[in-house]
């Protein structure tokens, strides 16, 4: 499925590469230089990394779209936050409520309405928001690409972004199994959309507006207490917040 060679934030690219992207996002692996295609994409970059990489906790809403082959399977919306090092909590808002939740060592998934926790350590969850982890580390994009340049053929939805793409760092460029773009406001730096996508048609697109640098969040937002009467399953964490696969 998809793998992991981020350390920060995310999403997800695609884990094999799974408990690559999770190292990556979570800050495990080994930092590297980026090829850029040209200027453009290395100014996308810098923009980028400048613009997260001073605020310790970060706050936006969301949207996530799954989709097999070209055909829409499942649409969900909410609020994330990423909390330096590492840790995450998604909140699904529609169409039900859920919550994933990585607190630095373990992975959560809730489903209030199922009165069940699914648990997995993050280095092994094959989730993809993990990916997005990097925005919950040292937002280095050198930990999860090794090439990064204007994406062709993939414009982005607003004139005034850029859409790049990124070769997963451990992957060759002939042989890889999925494609990573990341939408980026040219004048801010600001992360629009992330996609991932992987040869056997099977995408996800993460949607992101209204963020908010370091809001006030207390330490404990980041840490799932089991509720009474709640159980807990062992193993990994579903796609989604619904049984998209």
């Amino acid at each position: 499925m998809f793998s992991f060679p981020l350390g920060f934030l995310i999403s997800r690219t695609l884990l094999d590469s799974k408990g690559m992207l999770i190292l990556v996002l979570l800050g495990l692996a080994m930092p590297g230089s980026i090829v850029y295609g040209d200027s453009a994409a290395k100014l996308a970059v810098d923009k980028l990394e400048l613009r997260y990489r001073a605020a310790r906790v970060l706050k936006a809403t969301f949207l996530e779209r799954y989709s097999e082959n070209g055909r829409l399977v499942r649409s969900e919306a909410g609020t994330a936050y990423f909390r330096r090092p590492g840790k995450m909590r998604w909140e699904y808002a529609t169409p039900e409520k859920n919550l994933f939740l990585v607190d630095g060592r373990t992975a959560w998934f809730y489903v209030p309405e199922d009165h069940t926790v699914t648990r997995v350590p993050a280095k092994e969850s094959s989730d993809w928001r993990t990916p997005i982890a990097l925005l919950a580390g040292e937002m280095k994009l050198s930990r999860v690409c090794s090439r990064v340049g204007i994406a062709q053929g993939k414009p982005p939805e607003q004139q005034n972004d850029v859409m790049l793409s990124c070769s997963l760092r451990g992957e060759n460029s002939a042989g890889a199994e999925e494609a990573v773009f990341l939408e980026v406001t040219r004048d801010t730096g600001d992360l629009v959309a992330v996609l991932v996508q992987d040869k056997g048609g099977v995408s996800i697109d993460f949607k992101f507006a209204n963020w908010q640098f370091d809001p006030p969040v207390p330490d404990s937002f980041f840490r799932f207490d089991v509720p009474r009467g709640v159980a807990i399953v062992n193993g990994e964490a579903r796609l989604g917040s619904g049984n998209s696969q």
